[in-house]
C-alpha cells in the first residue's frame, strides 16, 4: 500500500491513537508497555551507554521517566534525542533533562546542534515510535515493520548507521491495536526492519 492510501491510513491510525489516548483503558495500557520497556532495559540495556529516544508528540507514549532513570542508574550511560538534517537524515545529540530543545520545521522539539555542551553521539539503540506496525518472517524467524509518519527520515538514518555499526539496534515503540496486516499495508523495499518491537504484551525480537 502507498501513495494516497497510505497516506489515508496514517490518517485513520493516529486519529485512532488521539482516541485510544484519551480512553478508559489507556492508562493501563501504558503501564504495560513501560513494564515491557524496564524489562527490557533491566535485561539488554545494561551493557549499552547511549540510547537514543524520541521527544513524544501526537499522543506518542512518553518513554523520557524510564530512560531518565535507566541513565541515573550509571554516571557513563547518555540519553540522546534526534535532529533532522536539511538532506532528511537524523543526527543524534546528549540530551539531559531540562536541556533547552529548538523546535523542528514541524513543530518537534530537537537538541540544539550548536551546544558545545551536547556532543553528537553514537547510539547503541534508537527507540522510535510506530503509527502502525506489522511483522513478516524470513528465514523462519518473524521480523518488524514500522510504518511513520511519511518522511523516510528513520530509514535513512538507519541504513546508513547500520552501514558502520552492525550491532546498532532499532526498536519500535507500538501498541498491540496498531499491528497492520498486509491487506493494510506492505513494508517497501526502502523501509528499514525494526530488530526489536516493544508493546504492552512484551518484547519481540
Amino acid at each position: 500500500m502507498h501513495g494516497n492510501s497510505s497516506k489515508t491510513l496514517r490518517q485513520d491510525l493516529l486519529k485512532q491513537r488521539k482516541e485510544f489516548a484519551a480512553g478508559q483503558n489507556y492508562g493501563q495500557t501504558k503501564d504495560l508497555l513501560i513494564a515491557s520497556l524496564n524489562q527490557f532495559l533491566t535485561e539488554d540495556g545494561n551493557s549499552q551507554r547511549v540510547i537514543a529516544l524520541y521527544w513524544p508528540i501526537q499522543d506518542e507514549i512518553d518513554l523520557r521517566p524510564a530512560l531518565i532513570a535507566w541513565a541515573h542508574q550509571k554516571a557513563e550511560r547518555r540519553l540522546a534525542l534526534p535532529f533532522a538534517r536539511a538532506d532528511k537524515h537524523l543526527n543524534f545529540y546528549e540530551w539531559q533533562e531540562g536541556d533547552k530543545l529548538i523546535l523542528s520545521e514541524y513543530g518537534v522539539p530537537e537538541p540544539n546542534p550548536n551546544n558545545p555542551s551536547r556532543p553528537a553521539v553514537n547510539p547503541d539503540y534508537i527507540l522510535i515510535p510506530c503509527v502502525g506496525w506489522s511483522s513478516s518472517i524470513k528465514n523462519g524467524k518473524a521480523q518488524y515493520w514500522r510504518l511513520g509518519y511519511g518522511g523516510g527520515y528513520f530509514d535513512r538514518t538507519l541504513a546508513e548507521l547500520r552501514k558502520h555499526n552492525p550491532k546498532l539496534a532499532c526498536i519500535g515503540i507500538g501498541f498491540d491495536w496498531q499491528k497492520l496486516n498486509d491487506a493494510q499495508w506492505v513494508a517497501q523495499t526502502h523501509d528499514e526492519p525494526l530488530d526489536m518491537l516493544i508493546t504492552e504484551s512484551g518484547l519481540f525480537r
